[in-house]
């Protein structure tokens, strides 16, 4: 019979820590600096914005913290969540390759986000917080968040990206279904909103105006935190349960992969999916390539460039030490889905720098075709995010074709794209650009990054 199809896990058998990659790499990341001293940032720089306790995840060293079970009870609603093996598509590509995808849109959000957004609802609450502000792009995060406030009894306030915004009307629908509230961005509701409407009463936003706006509102208020759906180190912390599961699920058929695939906006999913994996081969247990797969339209690894930047537009947050193409860099309104944050990943951008893992662009008619093809295969149609890994896997598994080589691969199905079906109709009538940022875009991008002292 081979390998099945889909590949669980009970719940007795989910994860009960999350990993922190930070305690087995060679060299720590560079600190987070505060934007006036230029010293690094300390717990009470981020108190007006974060419980102690993620303060403490954010800059923690210990290879392991524990997931309390008040976040356990409610990850069981959907975790563990399945392995496939993509049988259906292997046969369509005649490739020798096994192709696996880890399914995160099994979550009551449709994405990988709720593993984040739970933890951070609950310990605000446990931190007597009223109300969670945020900002959203595609809207998986806003949604997940709502979803996340809602178990703990939390008000919960979303600034989406107007391109999003007026895109996904039932992505608006389903936050306000699981009790959130929604406004687009930027908005009149705040300094940092009106500043930027001023100068372009159509500005299409940007998720780094959208969080200028959500850190000012909770800066504004003590009963009021911000919380964040990717970038930052507690964010991943929080994701590793995708890649733990599978590990657990890979040696139930005596398999390790050869490649792990993942797409990367912030770096959440991708970070999550590829650092269990990574503990293993830092610690010689394993040989396995991984791969980033980010959108041409905003390709931060492989072409922003490694410096101190703020989180958002505004220039209200830290400055943070990654791959950039510049806080005021506003992406065209295309649907390469919540793929649109100017930085990567802190975090991420180090483990770059050490070279442990590889990263491409791509354009997005290209990650269509791979996901109506995967749709068509496998039956689930995945979010425009996750259709970057999966143009990948695809090729990869036709250049096993051609070499005979059965590789084993890997990639996080992060999402389903059921809210995105106006995305995939663009691209079913041809009516989808390819976009791709030329050397004067990105050099002006950058432009207007801060003078930090070496």
């Amino acid at each position: 019979m081979g390998e099945p199809t889909k590949i669980l896990l009970n719940e007795s058998e989910m994860p009960r820590r999350w990993y922190n990659v930070v305690a087995d790499l060679p060299s720590p990341p560079p600190p987070v600096l505060h934007p006036g001293t230029m010293a690094p940032v300390g717990p009470e720089d981020l108190a007006p914005l974060f419980p102690m306790e993620l303060i403490r995840q954010e800059v923690a060293t210990e290879r392991y913290v524990d997931i309390p079970e008040e976040v356990l009870e409610v990850y069981r609603l959907w975790r563990p969540s399945p392995l496939y093996r993509a049988h259906r598509l292997e046969k369509a590509l005649g490739t020798p390759a096994k192709i696996f995808y880890k399914y995160e849109g099994v979550s009551p959000a449709g994405s990988h986000k709720p593993n984040t957004a739970v933890p951070q609802a609950y310990y605000n609450a446990a931190a007597g917080i009223r109300r969670l502000t945020t900002e959203t792009g595609a809207g998986q995060w806003g949604t997940a968040l709502a979803f996340a406030c809602a178990q703990y009894g939390l008000d919960c306030e979303v600034w989406q990206v107007r391109a999003s915004y007026d895109q996904k009307p039932y992505r608006r629908i389903m936050i306000e279904t699981f009790g959130g509230v929604i406004h687009p961005s930027p908005s009149d509701l705040t300094r940092a909103g009106r500043a930027v409407l001023a100068k372009d009463s159509e500005s299409p936003g940007s998720l780094g105006i959208a969080i200028s706006e959500a850190v000012e509102v909770a800066a504004g208020s003590p009963d009021t935190n911000y919380a964040l759906g990717s970038v930052l180190n507690h964010v991943l912390l929080h994701q590793t349960v995708i890649g733990e599961e599978a590990l657990a699920q890979f040696a139930k058929v005596g398999l390790t992969p050869d490649l792990i695939v993942g797409c990367t906006g912030g770096g959440s999913n991708f970070g999550g999916l590829a650092f269990p994996f990574l503990r293993e081969k830092l610690a010689g247990r394993m040989e396995v390539t991984i791969r980033a797969v980010e959108p041409a339209s905003c390709p931060s690894l492989t072409k922003g460039v490694y410096a101190y930047d703020f989180g958002d537009t505004a220039g209200m947050t830290p400055l943070m030490k990654m791959h950039t193409l510049g806080h005021d860099f506003i992406p065209d309104p295309i649907h390469a889905g919540g793929l649109r944050y100017h930085g990567m990943s802190p975090l991420l951008s180090h483990i770059y720098e050490l070279g442990l893992f590889e990263a491409e662009a791509r354009t997005q008619r290209e990650c269509f075709e791979a996901g109506v093809r995967f749709a068509r295969t496998e039956g689930v149609v995945p979010a425009p995010e996750p259709t970057h890994a999966l143009a990948a896997c695809i090729d990869e598994a036709l250049r096993c074709k051609e070499s005979g080589e059965e590789k084993v691969i890997l990639t996080a199905l992060c999402g389903h794209g059921h809210l995105d079906l106006a995305a995939y109709g663009a691209y079913l009538s041809d009516a989808l650009v390819d976009h791709e940022l030329s050397e004067a875009q990105l050099a002006e991008a950058v432009a207007s990054l801060p003078a930090v002292p070496s």
